[in-house]
């Protein structure tokens, strides 16, 4: 019983990690964003800019950060949660685990589309006006990801949190 608690106190505490780097991928995408405005204003937009390059390089670094941690948070709880919970709860909570990993499945893809939207952001291959509204699309698709993921999170903190309470009964 002890590993199982343990299980779901590591699950919890990881909860909080993981929502810090999505707040902290958003700030990067909006200094992004910020920085090509500031562009502007001194000189015409020039795609493929070092700069602007830059600030994407390192959205693209964030996001990889976060997507290999969320993989191995994924895993472990796709690994873990299931015996627990199958030792100590009822149907609905095993209904709402399985829902869970699904929303893993969501999560992991729109990463991988995030991603492939700063790739293709970095390239420098668009138009200027393309260039910026895909970027504005980026930040809010990457808001959206973000806001799913704390909604996620919510739900599985209270499963979590109703599997420790009947543990610790």
């Amino acid at each position: 019983m002890e590993d199982d608690l343990a299980i779901i106190e590591r699950v919890i505490d990881e909860h909080k990690t993981i929502r810090q780097r999505f707040h902290n991928l958003e700030q990067v995408a909006n200094d992004a964003e910020a920085m090509v405005g500031f562009e502007e204003a001194k000189e015409a937009f020039m795609p493929g800019r070092l700069d602007q390059k830059q600030g994407l390089r390192e959205l693209d670094d964030t996001l990889k950060a976060i997507e290999d941690g969320l993989q191995r948070h994924f895993h472990f709880e796709e690994t873990s949660l299931p015996t627990v919970v199958d030792r100590y709860s009822d149907e609905e909570l095993k209904s709402s685990l399985r829902s869970i990993f699904l929303e893993h499945i969501d999560l992991r893809s729109r990463l991988a589309h995030s991603k492939k939207h700063v790739s293709e952001l970095v390239s420098g291959g668009m138009a200027r006006h393309r260039w910026e509204a895909s970027a504005h699309d980026m930040r809010a698709y990457i808001s959206h990801t973000r806001k799913l993921l704390e909604a996620h999170a919510e739900i599985e903190q209270e499963l979590l949190h109703e599997l420790h309470s009947r543990l610790k009964k």
